[in-house]
């Protein structure tokens, strides 16, 4: 009997059962001779030997279901080197009951933070396979990640839902989207709800141009603006210091987020009423999307073939329309960013929306 290992670890979000769902079945189908231990809460589950023995009906109707099975826990990488507070090594720890469970190959979902210690366990000597988990789609070496389109459409939904309010009231409203280091969410949900101005992470924004975007409307005779703002926007003026001079300034910061500092300057400079709408992790709860149910699906299926291959120390991602292998030491690490000279950045400028540089 081989026994695989699941593992989901960091922030949930749609389609992670989905995802385990797709190598499960995958697996089954190909043979009775596989056994699968679902590793609880993440990391966590692993270290302290928290796990139990699946079976084949609990991967029955969870393709809809949000949020995962196993549970999760956030073990940042960082600190994966450090001993708890028991002194237990947490590597090590890991490793024990790896072999403990005589686990043939461990299957890992997570975002970057989950690749980058997955890639350490397959330094250590484990055999892993990785999925891309985010709502972010920041995972590098993967075109799109499962979570990411559900939350666009949840974010989208918000935005919608605002533009009546917005114009029957009048209003400048600012819809902060999640994302604090890379803003594809806030990009896709901000063009696809209609919003006027969209401020992301990795183009830092000129106050001063934020205002006058929202002024040119008001003056063209449109009774709202909608602003589609990223958790981790950030001024030019900020952009230029230091992380830790920045984090010092948040300390000190006497707005909850920068949707409400931004709001607060526009109000002060145009006297317009200004309404921020936070709706959080709203955007990582629900059921997956069909689209985010294929992905994973494929995405799963392909995982299961990684094992029965017995090509391990990878990530599956997806390429175009194809699903393929990417050594997770290429993918640890690295962010995939927004081009702020992508084309569509450009196409977006086109229509008229103002990224605030």
């Amino acid at each position: 009997m081989k026994r695989i290992g699941f593992l989901t670890s960091g922030g949930d979000c749609q389609a992670l059962n989905a995802t385990m769902r797709g190598v499960a079945k995958s697996l089954y189908a190909s043979s009775d001779d596989y056994e699968i231990i679902g590793i609880l809460d993440g990391y966590k589950g692993l270290m302290y030997e928290n796990y139990k023995v699946m079976k084949r009906e609990d991967f029955a109707g969870i393709l809809t279901q949000g949020g995962t099975i196993l549970g999760s826990s956030r073990q940042p990488f960082k600190h994966m080197r450090k001993p708890d507070e028991n002194g237990l090594d947490k590597v090590l720890a890991m490793k024990e009951t790896y072999k403990k469970l005589n686990l043939e190959c461990l299957v890992i979902l997570g975002g970057n933070g989950t690749q980058k210690t997955a890639n350490l366990l397959r330094e250590e000597g484990l055999n892993v396979v990785g999925l891309p988990k985010t709502i972010d789609n920041d995972i590098w070496g993967t075109d799109m990640t499962f979570g990411f389109q559900s939350a666009v459409d949840v974010a989208t939904d918000c935005i919608d839902r605002i533009h009546t309010t917005a114009f029957s009231h009048g209003r400048v409203f600012i819809v902060e989207v999640m994302g604090h280091k890379v803003g594809w969410l806030t990009l896709h949900a901000g063009i696809a709800g209609g919003a006027d101005i969209i401020l992301l992470p990795e183009i830092p924004y000129d106050i001063d141009s934020v205002v006058a975007a929202v002024e040119k409307r008001k003056e063209q005779g449109k009774r709202f603006s909608i602003l589609a703002v990223a958790e981790g926007a950030i001024s030019k003026e900020d952009a230029q210091l230091t992380k830790k001079e920045y984090k010092q300034k948040l300390k000190n910061n006497p707005y909850p987020s920068i949707s409400y500092r931004i709001g607060a300057e526009i109000e002060e400079r145009t006297g317009q009423e200004i309404r921020i709408t936070v709706p959080g992790h709203a955007q990582r709860g629900g059921s997956p999307c069909p689209y985010d149910r294929v992905i994973s699906t494929r995405l799963g299926a392909a995982a299961a073939k990684l094992i029965m291959e017995k090509n391990y120390g990878n990530m599956v991602g997806i390429k175009g329309d194809d699903i393929v292998p990417v050594p997770l030491e290429e993918v640890a690490g690295k962010l995939k960013m927004v081009d702020p000279d992508s084309s569509i950045i450009k196409q977006a400028k086109d229509l008229g929306i103002s990224f605030g540089d």
